[in-house]
Protein backbone atom coordinates (compact mmCIF):
# COMPACT_ATOMS: atom_id res chain seq x y z
CA UNK A 1 0.00 0.00 0.00
CA UNK A 2 0.97 3.88 -0.66
CA UNK A 3 2.64 5.74 1.93
CA UNK A 4 3.44 9.82 1.60
CA UNK A 5 4.69 12.49 3.96
CA UNK A 6 2.46 14.25 5.44
CA UNK A 7 1.41 17.94 3.66
CA UNK A 8 0.88 19.98 7.03
CA UNK A 9 1.52 19.92 10.60
CA UNK A 10 -0.16 18.32 13.12
CA UNK A 11 0.20 17.85 16.89
CA UNK A 12 0.99 14.10 17.09
CA UNK A 13 0.92 11.88 19.95
CA UNK A 14 2.17 8.09 20.17
CA UNK A 15 -0.51 6.03 22.25
CA UNK A 16 -0.43 2.83 23.19
CA UNK A 17 -4.02 1.17 23.08
CA UNK A 18 -5.36 -1.09 26.10
CA UNK A 19 -7.54 -4.21 23.75
CA UNK A 20 -7.76 -7.12 26.17
CA UNK A 21 -4.72 -8.94 26.41
CA UNK A 22 -2.75 -6.59 23.78
CA UNK A 23 -2.14 -3.40 23.00
CA UNK A 24 -2.60 -1.40 19.78
CA UNK A 25 0.07 1.02 18.39
CA UNK A 26 -1.56 4.22 17.41
CA UNK A 27 -1.39 8.39 16.78
CA UNK A 28 -3.23 10.66 17.89
CA UNK A 29 -3.43 13.61 16.10
CA UNK A 30 -4.70 16.86 18.06
CA UNK A 31 -6.07 20.25 15.53
CA UNK A 32 -4.32 23.16 16.82
CA UNK A 33 -7.84 24.49 18.43
CA UNK A 34 -9.70 25.43 21.49
CA UNK A 35 -10.56 21.69 23.00
CA UNK A 36 -12.63 19.26 23.45
CA UNK A 37 -12.95 18.41 19.78
CA UNK A 38 -14.81 16.23 17.77
CA UNK A 39 -13.09 13.27 17.24
CA UNK A 40 -12.67 10.06 14.59
CA UNK A 41 -11.01 6.79 14.58
CA UNK A 42 -9.32 6.21 11.62
CA UNK A 43 -9.07 2.33 9.86
CA UNK A 44 -6.38 1.54 7.69
CA UNK A 45 -6.50 -1.35 4.64
CA UNK A 46 -6.03 -5.28 4.82
CA UNK A 47 -3.09 -5.91 6.70
CA UNK A 48 -2.42 -9.23 4.85
CA UNK A 49 -1.84 -6.97 1.92
CA UNK A 50 0.17 -4.23 3.16
CA UNK A 51 -2.21 -2.19 4.78
CA UNK A 52 -1.23 0.27 7.80
CA UNK A 53 -2.05 3.24 9.75
CA UNK A 54 0.86 5.29 7.35
CA UNK A 55 -1.12 4.28 4.24
CA UNK A 56 -1.44 7.34 2.21
CA UNK A 57 -5.39 7.56 2.31
CA UNK A 58 -5.76 7.32 6.09
CA UNK A 59 -2.83 10.06 6.18
CA UNK A 60 -4.96 12.61 4.16
CA UNK A 61 -7.72 11.75 5.85
CA UNK A 62 -6.37 12.79 9.10
CA UNK A 63 -4.80 15.81 7.44
CA UNK A 64 -8.14 16.53 6.20
CA UNK A 65 -9.80 16.32 9.45
CA UNK A 66 -7.44 18.11 11.53
CA UNK A 67 -7.84 20.87 9.56
CA UNK A 68 -11.87 20.55 9.79
CA UNK A 69 -10.75 21.17 13.97
CA UNK A 70 -11.10 17.37 14.38
CA UNK A 71 -8.92 14.93 16.65
CA UNK A 72 -7.77 11.83 14.62
CA UNK A 73 -6.93 8.80 16.14
CA UNK A 74 -4.91 6.28 13.56
CA UNK A 75 -3.73 3.01 14.52
CA UNK A 76 -2.23 -0.35 13.46
CA UNK A 77 -4.48 -3.19 13.66
CA UNK A 78 -3.82 -6.29 15.61
CA UNK A 79 -0.41 -8.14 13.99
CA UNK A 80 0.22 -4.81 12.43
CA UNK A 81 3.82 -2.99 13.26
CA UNK A 82 3.93 -2.38 16.87
CA UNK A 83 0.57 -3.59 17.46
CA UNK A 84 0.31 -7.14 19.95
CA UNK A 85 -1.51 -10.28 18.79
CA UNK A 86 -2.27 -11.34 15.16
CA UNK A 87 -4.82 -10.90 12.17
CA UNK A 88 -8.06 -11.74 13.13
CA UNK A 89 -10.32 -12.20 9.32
CA UNK A 90 -12.10 -9.04 10.06
CA UNK A 91 -13.92 -10.40 13.56
CA UNK A 92 -11.46 -9.90 15.81
CA UNK A 93 -10.23 -6.30 14.62
CA UNK A 94 -14.05 -5.04 15.44
CA UNK A 95 -12.44 -5.24 18.71
CA UNK A 96 -9.41 -3.33 18.03
CA UNK A 97 -11.89 -0.42 16.18
CA UNK A 98 -14.26 -0.52 19.66
CA UNK A 99 -10.58 -0.20 21.99
CA UNK A 100 -9.33 3.15 19.70
CA UNK A 101 -13.40 4.22 20.24
CA UNK A 102 -12.67 3.35 23.89
CA UNK A 103 -9.22 5.04 24.22
CA UNK A 104 -10.84 8.44 22.69
CA UNK A 105 -13.46 8.64 25.36
CA UNK A 106 -10.54 8.85 27.83
CA UNK A 107 -8.82 11.66 26.44
CA UNK A 108 -10.01 15.02 28.06
CA UNK A 109 -9.36 16.89 25.00
CA UNK A 110 -12.11 15.16 23.28
CA UNK A 111 -15.62 15.71 23.32
CA UNK A 112 -17.21 12.33 23.69
CA UNK A 113 -20.48 13.38 22.55
CA UNK A 114 -19.07 14.39 18.79
CA UNK A 115 -17.31 10.38 17.83
CA UNK A 116 -16.69 9.57 14.36
CA UNK A 117 -15.62 6.61 12.48
CA UNK A 118 -13.90 6.56 8.71
CA UNK A 119 -12.37 3.61 6.98
CA UNK A 120 -10.88 2.46 4.42
CA UNK A 121 -11.14 -0.87 2.11
CA UNK A 122 -11.00 -3.66 4.80
CA UNK A 123 -11.08 -0.64 7.40
CA UNK A 124 -14.43 0.07 5.92
CA UNK A 125 -15.71 -3.42 6.70
CA UNK A 126 -14.69 -3.42 10.19
CA UNK A 127 -15.39 0.06 11.08
CA UNK A 128 -19.37 0.24 9.19
CA UNK A 129 -19.69 -3.45 11.79
CA UNK A 130 -18.63 -1.55 14.53
CA UNK A 131 -20.49 1.58 13.60
CA UNK A 132 -23.85 -0.69 13.54
CA UNK A 133 -23.57 -1.50 17.09
CA UNK A 134 -22.17 1.31 18.73
CA UNK A 135 -24.39 4.32 19.50
CA UNK A 136 -21.05 6.33 20.43
CA UNK A 137 -20.29 6.82 16.50
CA UNK A 138 -22.45 9.57 15.03
CA UNK A 139 -20.72 9.98 12.05
CA UNK A 140 -19.52 7.33 9.38
CA UNK A 141 -17.12 7.54 6.40
CA UNK A 142 -16.66 4.90 4.51
CA UNK A 143 -13.52 4.88 1.28
CA UNK A 144 -14.21 2.09 -1.30
CA UNK A 145 -15.38 -0.50 1.58
CA UNK A 146 -15.00 -3.92 1.44
CA UNK A 147 -18.79 -4.95 1.43
CA UNK A 148 -20.42 -7.96 0.37
CA UNK A 149 -24.19 -7.71 -0.96
CA UNK A 150 -26.05 -7.90 2.66
CA UNK A 151 -23.83 -5.38 3.47
CA UNK A 152 -24.53 -2.64 0.86
CA UNK A 153 -28.33 -3.17 1.59
CA UNK A 154 -27.27 -2.82 5.34
CA UNK A 155 -25.26 0.80 4.46
CA UNK A 156 -27.95 2.18 2.29
CA UNK A 157 -30.55 2.15 5.66
CA UNK A 158 -27.95 2.82 7.78
CA UNK A 159 -29.46 5.91 10.03
CA UNK A 160 -26.67 8.26 10.96
CA UNK A 161 -24.73 10.93 9.18
CA UNK A 162 -22.74 8.89 6.41
CA UNK A 163 -20.48 9.45 3.39
CA UNK A 164 -19.48 6.94 1.02
CA UNK A 165 -16.73 7.07 -1.26
CA UNK A 166 -15.81 5.04 -4.48
CA UNK A 167 -13.50 5.05 -7.63
CA UNK A 168 -15.52 4.50 -11.33
CA UNK A 169 -12.27 2.85 -11.99
CA UNK A 170 -11.90 0.81 -9.05
CA UNK A 171 -12.12 -3.46 -9.71
CA UNK A 172 -11.89 -4.65 -5.97
CA UNK A 173 -15.11 -2.81 -5.02
CA UNK A 174 -16.74 -1.81 -8.51
CA UNK A 175 -19.18 0.47 -8.69
CA UNK A 176 -20.82 -0.78 -11.58
CA UNK A 177 -21.76 -3.47 -9.61
CA UNK A 178 -23.19 -1.62 -6.74
CA UNK A 179 -24.49 1.65 -7.71
CA UNK A 180 -27.98 0.19 -7.38
CA UNK A 181 -27.60 0.95 -3.57
CA UNK A 182 -26.70 4.39 -3.91
CA UNK A 183 -29.84 6.15 -3.13
CA UNK A 184 -28.06 9.63 -2.30
CA UNK A 185 -25.34 12.17 -4.04
CA UNK A 186 -24.86 13.51 -0.43
CA UNK A 187 -23.94 10.31 1.05
CA UNK A 188 -22.40 8.14 -1.87
CA UNK A 189 -20.43 10.10 -4.32
CA UNK A 190 -18.42 8.42 -7.46
CA UNK A 191 -15.24 10.17 -8.37
CA UNK A 192 -14.41 10.17 -11.77
CA UNK A 193 -10.64 8.07 -12.29
CA UNK A 194 -10.50 6.74 -9.04
CA UNK A 195 -9.55 3.38 -8.57
CA UNK A 196 -8.88 1.20 -5.30
CA UNK A 197 -5.77 2.53 -4.34
CA UNK A 198 -6.34 6.08 -4.89
CA UNK A 199 -3.12 7.04 -6.15
CA UNK A 200 -3.23 10.39 -6.56
CA UNK A 201 -6.24 11.41 -5.78
CA UNK A 202 -5.25 12.47 -1.81
CA UNK A 203 -6.54 16.02 -2.60
CA UNK A 204 -9.64 14.75 -3.88
CA UNK A 205 -10.47 12.50 -0.68
CA UNK A 206 -9.32 15.47 1.59
CA UNK A 207 -11.80 17.74 0.08
CA UNK A 208 -14.79 15.37 0.67
CA UNK A 209 -13.69 14.58 4.03
CA UNK A 210 -14.00 18.37 4.40
CA UNK A 211 -17.53 18.90 3.01
CA UNK A 212 -18.76 15.94 5.13
CA UNK A 213 -17.18 17.17 8.28
CA UNK A 214 -18.37 20.29 7.98
CA UNK A 215 -21.62 19.43 8.24
CA UNK A 216 -23.54 20.04 11.67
Amino acid sequence: MPKIKKKIEMKSEQVSIPCGEISLEGVLHLPDDTSPYPAAVVCHPHPLYGGDMDNSVVVAVCQALVTCSVATLRFNFRGVGESGGKFGGGVKEREDVKAALDYLVTRREIDTRKLGLVGYSFGGMVAFSVAQEDARVRKLMLVSPMLNEEGWEELKSYPRLKLVLLGDADTVVPYVRLKKYFISDKQFKVITGADHFWWGFEEEISKRVEGFYNLR
